[in-house]
């Protein structure tokens, strides 16, 4: 059995609490949050018995194997440290960080401790990717040269820890770029990003203001702070020709939330959101292939199970994980390439360093 514990219980964490306990080989012995009235009800409401207000007491219990990180992002990396050099595996929420020297700074330590470390980019686990990707191998898409993603909310800034830069490290980009850029990253084989063009919007705030459409919003939402983007835009290039460009909002005059994400390669190209739709040609005729399988499009669910599944295997037998730190730390080398071109209004060259 593994034993594990949870560092951060709010509302991310439920994913992993709940794919760990329905883990038969996972046992949940720890949780941790420095609010204690959270911390309390969830270890009623999940049978934990170890409780801790600080994850530096947490990572002294030699019983916990590996920890499930859900705080913050501008904590990650701390703790993601304090983790590894106390012995543990660690699953960290995306981003890896707040900055790429961060980033650069967990990969040291993860590679010092031998333990395994991987980033929750989730999106790599769901269904619709890992079928797309055996296409991928077998060459269906042949050489793969531009990919598009758009993930556009028109109302739907968290608020919360989520609009507060100094905690988050930015808005849409950090939140939902991420994702975006990650996975089609990941399917494109993981090129290498040469070089990279930005920009950010300040125009709408968060809207707090209209009337008659719910949102998510976050345990702490607070309307009137607000520090981070509304729309950020950028385009990627890689070392081997091929290019990125995504899009992602927390609010935009835009008719409706939209989500797609597009690859294009010389053989077939593929939609994986809003659900899997593969492009062919075969007989001197297009195809449109649709894939039989349960969850075409991301499935919340199901797709945590799988990343803790595949996480817990990864502890049990020391194998890499499909999502290791080192992608970590090139995801967040471009998310802050993207900021820095954006704010210095130029076209970010990745080998003359970030700033």
């Amino acid at each position: 059995m593994l034993k594990v514990g949870v560092i951060g219980v709010g509302s991310i964490s439920a994913s992993h609490i709940e794919a760990y306990r329905r883990h038969p080989e996972v046992e949940l012995i720890a949780l941790c949050d420095t609010n204690e009235q959270r911390l309390k009800e969830k270890g009623e409401k999940y049978d934990v018995q170890k409780l801790f207000t600080q994850y530096e007491e947490l990572l002294a219990e030699e019983s916990v194997d590996a920890v499930s990180i859900c705080t913050w992002n501008n904590t990650h990396a701390e703790i993601a440290i304090a983790a590894l050099q106390a012995n543990k595996h660690v699953l960290v929420e995306k981003p890896l960080s707040m900055t790429w020297e961060e980033a650069k700074e967990v990969e040291v330590a993860a590679d010092q401790s031998g333990k395994i470390l991987q980033v929750g980019f989730v999106r790599r686990h769901a269904s619709n990717a890992h079928v797309l990707n055996q296409f991928i191998s077998e060459g269906e898409l042949g050489e793969i040269y531009y990919a598009k993603a758009t993930c556009l909310r028109r109302l739907g800034n968290p608020g919360g820890w989520f609009s507060d830069k100094s905690r988050s490290g930015g808005g849409p980009l950090i939140d939902l770029g991420v994702h975006m850029i990650d996975l089609c990253w990941y399917l494109m084989g993981k090129p290498k990003p040469i070089s990279v063009t930005g920009n950010t919007y300040n125009k709408l705030g968060n809207r707090s203001h209209v009337k008659h459409l719910s949102f998510y919003k976050a345990a702490d939402y607070d309307a009137t702070r607000n520090s981070v983007e509304d729309l950020t835009n950028a385009l990627i290039r890689f070392e081997n020709g091929a290019s990125l460009f995504v899009d992602v909002s927390f609010t935009l005059h835009a008719k409706e939330n939209e989500i797609n994400v597009k690859l294009y390669g010389d053989k077939g190209g593929a939609e994986i959101e809003p659900a899997l739709v593969i492009m062919g040609e075969k007989n001197q005729t297009i195809l449109n292939m649709t894939p039989q399988i349960d969850h075409p499009s991301f499935h919340f669910g199901e797709a945590f199970a799988n990343e803790i599944a595949h996480f817990v295997a990864c502890c049990q037998t020391n194998r890499e994980s499909i999502a290791p730190v080192s992608d970590g730390v090139e995801i967040m080398r471009m998310l802050e390439a993207i900021y820095q071109s954006a704010r210095e209004g130029k076209e970010i060259y990745l080998g003359e360093g970030l700033k």
